[in-house]
């Protein structure tokens, strides 16, 4: 038997997976495991939900009694510290399982009764704003133990920046670190990405099609909700491969109350067919803003960078577009000039390139804004694949970032330069002006040419104060 037809051993293996139960049974052990194996990455997992730093150890399917009823939470996991402990309860979901608003205010008053600390949900549901819960439960419950959420899409994106990029010290460690990524990366796992728009996506879509959706109608909760939480997959992607923490652009108000992102999103959606959030990226000139126009059949990425402050319009234009080399000619490029609405001009990037004039439409008034555009063709299925929504989406994005962002620097001004301290560094003086007269102070206001004194304004370089004329 040839070799190409061996398997390599794993340490999680993803056969003999028969079932829901025991892929989330799997699922939960394999990752408690690592959890408590590799220290940098089990501390990332549990800083954030409030958990000192300390030893980590966890458990699967510990019993519980509720009532006359006996329960196992899925796992949990135990942070010590000295004398003191901090402890979570850990329920998992994988597939398209989704949790249960029932067993987990079981679980919470469970929490409460043993006095533990969190109850940590982990699923493939993506909520439209990072901190809710994609599950309802009743807020009394949460008055003495929290509730905290992570899609097994946040867990992988963690591991691989964890491994990739913030690093893990010991070998051993690392590799495995590495078996839980290949494993969760695996079809089998029931880890899976962001793919499916939900229910009620189609007829949403036919209805701003057809210019008949209305604010009141069912469904456009749930398409506002799926989008954002594309955008967050967005980010959790992005993030993964950059190896840095991309986040949505929100409000402070947003962020306060999630209901007004929703409901600035459902009445842009009736009015303009359009769905557009903003992906903020470290260290990048600008937000990248992505608009999803349904009616259009289009999807389009765009930022704003700041002109420079100095110079004419063309040195300007020629700034932006000497950054451009590797973005496609079919770009957007617009400018904003300062006092107007609006902008100035507009053309592709193949215009520009050849004829830096073309945006520029009054020379006396100073551009202080250009935004860059792609805009590509947006799919209308509901889930993955050719010709799908998502994968439209996602595909702008990641093509925005690649060719146009990715390369783009802000522009700032060049530092001043020394004024020259030593009269051997100065210009040349006037020979008949005396040198006693001459300063290179800084508070001097002796210019590059000196002229005579004014008749009168000095005395004489023989001058005596003590004798009499």
């Amino acid at each position: 038997m040839a070799e190409e037809s061996w398997h390599e051993a794993r340490l999680i293996p993803t056969s003999g997976i028969n079932g829901a139960e025991e892929q989330e049974r799997r699922a939960t052990s394999a990752l408690l495991a690592v959890l408590s194996a590799v220290k940098e990455f089990g501390r990332g997992f549990v800083k954030p939900f409030g958990a000192p730093a300390g030893g980590l150890e966890c458990f699967i399917e510990v019993p519980f009694v509720l009532g006359e009823r006996r329960l196992y939470p899925d796992g949990l996991i135990r942070v010590s510290r000295g004398s003191k402990a901090w402890t979570a309860l850990v329920e998992v979901k994988t597939g398209a399982n989704n949790l249960e608003t029932e067993q987990l205010e079981n679980y919470l008053d469970i929490a409460r009764e043993q006095g533990f600390d969190a109850v940590i949900t982990i699923s493939n549901e993506i909520p439209a704003i990072a901190g809710q819960h994609p599950t309802k439960v009743d807020k009394r419950k949460l008055r003495k133990v929290s509730l905290h959420h992570v899609s097994w899409s946040q867990v992988l994106a963690d591991a691989v920046m964890q491994k990739e990029f913030r690093g893990v010290a010991d070998p051993d460690q690392a590799w495995i670190l590495g078996e839980l990524i290949r494993y969760l990366e695996h079809r089998k796992s029931g880890a899976l990405e962001f793919d499916d728009m939900g229910e009620a996506w189609v007829g949403v879509r036919d209805q701003v099609s057809a210019g008949t959706l209305r604010s009141t109608d069912k469904g456009i909760a749930e398409v506002v909700a799926r989008f954002d939480a594309l955008l967050r997959f967005a980010n959790l992607q992005l993030g993964r491969q950059l190896g840095t923490e991309v986040v949505p652009v929100l409000s402070r108000k947003e962020t306060a109350d999630p209901s007004i992102r929703a409901q600035g999103l459902a009445q842009a959606l009736c009015a303009t067919g359009e769905l557009s959030g903003a992906i903020r990226i470290p260290n990048t000139v600008g937000d990248l803003v992505v608009t999803a126009d349904l009616r259009s059949g289009r999807v389009t990425c765009h930022v704003d960078v700041d002109a420079p402050r100095e110079g004419r319009p063309t040195t300007r234009v020629n700034w932006l577009v000497r950054q451009l080399k590797a973005a496609p000619d079919s770009t957007r490029v617009e400018t904003f000039v300062a006092h107007a609405r609006g902008s100035q001009a507009a053309e592709l990037l193949s215009v520009v390139r050849d004829e830096p004039s073309t945006l520029i439409h009054d020379a006396a008034k100073e551009i202080r804004t250009f935004r860059l555009a792609t805009t590509t063709t947006l799919g209308t299925k509901r889930g993955r694949g050719r010709g799908s929504f998502i994968d439209s989406v996602l595909l702008s994005v990641d093509g925005f970032y690649r060719d146009v962002l990715e390369s783009l620097r802000a522009w700032s001004a060049a530092p001043p330069k020394l004024r020259p301290a030593a009269m051997s560094e100065s210009p040349e003086v006037d020979p008949d002006v005396s040198t006693s007269l001459v300063s290179t102070d800084y508070s001097s206001q002796d210019g590059a040419s000196l002229a005579p004194p004014r008749t009168g304004s000095l005395p004489s370089p023989d001058f005596d104060s003590n004798t009499q004329p």
